[in-house]
Parts: structure tokens; C-alpha cells; sequence
């Protein structure tokens, strides 16, 4: 991509941080009285008036709480969706980009806590999944100082490997990223999975995003977007969380 498409897809990456924080906070302000789809329709607004695009296909954003951030992609309705209420988790997955056709897409997701005693076993869970996040940095870093691009299956194999320590690989059912696209967030370029066959590519954004998700009880997931300059630098394009936020 060129220098001008890379500082739009930072700009919505920026834009999205900002949406992000005030969706955290009018949960924190709102306990018991506002729902998963209020949150979700709040995050439209505010991508309207920052002048967000939403993905067309995947229009509706991720806010899950407790068991249902179990669920990879969940999409909550205004019928049936939950009420954000104390000692809840909370799992907000947002996506968008900047008007105009060469407007790179930008994807984070991030964890909250109605609360502030965050349970033992969901803290475990979230340093667990930040590891894997850092260890797949790491493992691009090491193979980009030799100046060599990865397999984009090497990287998704590394955090599996890292799971299957702890006995949890099952419990990552998705690839660790996808580049982004243009006119979809899942972008064509290339994508983390078993199989894949396909390198990272120069210049091109992508997320990063492993997960772990214990049906019926709760998920954990940490996506952050990079991308790679000539110089075969890692960028990180978006803010990291390392602590949970607690409301």
C-alpha cells in the first residue's frame, strides 16, 4: 500500500481507539440499565459522527458479555440481548475504516470488567491470551530481522503450539489475524490459518488476534493491527492492552 493509504488506515485506527474508550465509558456510567445492541448502536453513532465506514457485509459490532463472549461472532439484537450489569465481562470488537475507496479498514477488540475484582480464572485466561499475542509478535520480529517475510501459517501454528502448553488449544477456533482490506475488513491479501500458504506482505495491514472461548462461560480476545515497512520494521498501528479495563 502506498504511505498515504498506511496514514488512513492510522487515522481510523486512532478514530476507532477513541470510540472504544467512550463505549467503555457510558457502560461504566450505565450499569444495569443498558444492553449489549444499546452499546453496539452507540458505536454506530459515533462512527457517523467521526465519519466512519462500516463493512457492508458485517455491519453490526461485537458487544458480548460473559457467556456470550464465548461466541466468536457475536452480534447482538435488539430483541434478547443482554443488560450490561456489576461483574460482568465485556468483549467490544469494532471495525471501520475512512470515506473513500483507498481507505484501508482498521479492527481492534478489547476486555472489560463491571467490577473490580476480576475472577482469578478470566485473569488467567487474558494473560494467557496476551502471551500469545506478544509471542506471535516476537516470532514475525525474529524472521523479519533475517529479512525474511513468514508463512502466515507459521505464525498461526506458533500461537497454537503455545496453547496446546496449557491444553487449550481447542479452545482457539479462528485464525491469529487477517490482513485488512478496502471494501471488507477481511481483506484479500492474506489471512492466519492452518493452511494457508501465504506470506505477509510488505506494506499491507493486518491484525493480530488470538482468542480463547469456553462455551457457555466466557471469551477472551486481543486484536491489535500492524503492518511492515521496507526496511522490514513491524509497525503496530493500534494501542495494546495489557491490563483488563475495569468499569
Amino acid at each position: 500500500m502506498l504511505r498515504d493509504e498506511i496514514e488512513r488506515h492510522k487515522i481510523a485506527a486512532e478514530k476507532l481507539e477513541m470510540i472504544k474508550n467512550k463505549a467503555f465509558e457510558i457502560i461504566k456510567r450505565n450499569l444495569g440499565k443498558i444492553s449489549e445492541y444499546d452499546v453496539s448502536q452507540f458505536i454506530l453513532s459515533e462512527f457517523k459522527k467521526q465519519g466512519l465506514i462500516i463493512d457492508e457485509k458485517y455491519p453490526a459490532q461485537i458487544v458480548a458479555v460473559t457467556e456470550n463472549s464465548s461466541i466468536v461472532h457475536y452480534f447482538p439484537k435488539k430483541r434478547g440481548s443482554k443488560i450490561i450489569k456489576s461483574d460482568g465481562l465485556i468483549l467490544i470488537d469494532i471495525w471501520a475504516k475512512l470515506k473513500g475507496d483507498r481507505s484501508p479498514f482498521a479492527d481492534i477488540t478489547w476486555m472489560g470488567y463491571s467490577g473490580k475484582n476480576i475472577p482469578r480464572e478470566i485473569n488467567r485466561i487474558f494473560k494467557i491470551v496476551i502471551k500469545a499475542r506478544n509471542f506471535a509478535l516476537k516470532f514475525i520480529r525474529e524472521n523479519l530481522k533475517k529479512k525474511k517475510f513468514p508463512k502466515t501459517k507459521k505464525v498461526d501454528k506458533k500461537v497454537r503450539n503455545y496453547f496446546k502448553k496449557f491444553g487449550l488449544e481447542k479452545y482457539f477456533p479462528h485464525g491469529i489475524g487477517h490482513s485488512l482490506g478496502f471494501s471488507r475488513c477481511h481483506g484479500s491479501y492474506f489471512r492466519f490459518s492452518k493452511k494457508s500458504q501465504a506470506k505477509i506482505k510488505l506494506g499491507i495491514p493486518f491484525t493480530i488476534e488470538p482468542g480463547l472461548y469456553f462455551k457457555n462461560r466466557f471469551g477472551i480476545r486481543s486484536e491489535i493491527n500492524c503492518y511492515i515497512t521496507k526496511d522490514y520494521k513491524l509497525i503496530i498501528t493500534t494501542k495494546i492492552q495489557k491490563e483488563i479495563i475495569k468499569l
